[in-house]
């Protein structure tokens, strides 16, 4: 299995005009953050996870030639804004992408892209089939994806572990039964967002302590905000077997 790093970055924190922060001016490529997703591929699919505003150019960057799927975690805008270029692989592969979500991300989706699912077949508009994920394990083709339950403040958000893979960002907290899914995880990905509080993302301290409780053999912090600082200053603070991810990061798993 191959785990690629799209974006590891957030809209949290970032300013609407240049920034003249230490991160933000690096020349370190590791700092460059775009949205948070990553790319898997594994048995006979390719699945992304999220498709946020960065979707089009994260494609483009990875040399991404074929997509199964796209699985969400949940709606906000930097997790769905890029759906709309699902066309290209409609066009290219001749047929819907499917779509998994829960059903609150699913009417996010109609609310977010009505042309997409009025039903008036305008020519080039997104075409998808939509497939609804709830508690229980499914299936893209031969692959299991187990859906974890993490919030993001009072905001249910569905992580993911695909064999000893799990992918979580924007969680806070975490119940017991939820944390008992990821236990046993080779590789585990979870938000670290900034050092200090936050009331809907855990922290860097937070996270570490997480990491430490699941006990993976290597943990990849993202969703990291520009105010945690540069990636090879953070890099120096991690505890063995912790690390930042950074963007085109890429995993063999």
């Amino acid at each position: 299995m191959t785990i690629t790093f799209l974006g590891t970055g957030t809209s949290q924190g970032v300013p609407v005009i240049a920034c003249n922060c230490e991160v933000c001016l690096s020349a370190d490529r590791r700092d460059k953050r775009l949205r948070s997703s990553v790319l898997v591929e594994t048995g006979d699919k390719i699945i992304a996870i999220d498709s946020g505003p960065d979707f089009r150019y994260q494609m483009l960057r990875a040399h991404v030639q074929h997509l199964d799927a796209i699985v969400f975690t949940h709606e906000h805008k930097d997790h769905i804004a890029g759906m709309d270029d699902i066309r290209a692989f409609n066009y290219k592969q001749n047929t819907p992408m499917d779509i998994y979500a829960d059903e609150r991300v699913q009417k996010a989706l109609v609310r977010e892209f009505p042309y997409v699912f009025d039903g008036t077949g305008y020519p080039g508009v997104p075409q998808v089939n939509m497939h609804t994920v709830g508690f229980e394990p499914f299936y893209i083709g031969s692959v299991k994806l187990t859906p974890i339950e993490v919030f993001h403040y009072r905001l249910p958000v569905k992580a993911y572990r695909i064999k000893d893979f799990t992918y979580i960002t924007d969680a806070k907290t975490i119940a017991p039964a939820e944390i008992e899914k990821i236990r046993g995880s080779r590789i585990l990905v979870i938000n670290a967002l900034q050092k200090e509080t936050h009331i809907s993302h855990f922290t860097l301290d937070e996270a570490v302590a997480f990491a430490n409780e699941i006990g993976a053999e290597t943990t990849y912090f993202t969703h990291i905000s520009h105010k945690l600082g540069k990636h090879a200053d953070i890099s120096r603070e991690l505890p063995a077997g912790i690390e930042l991810a950074y963007d085109s990061l890429r995993l063999e798993i």
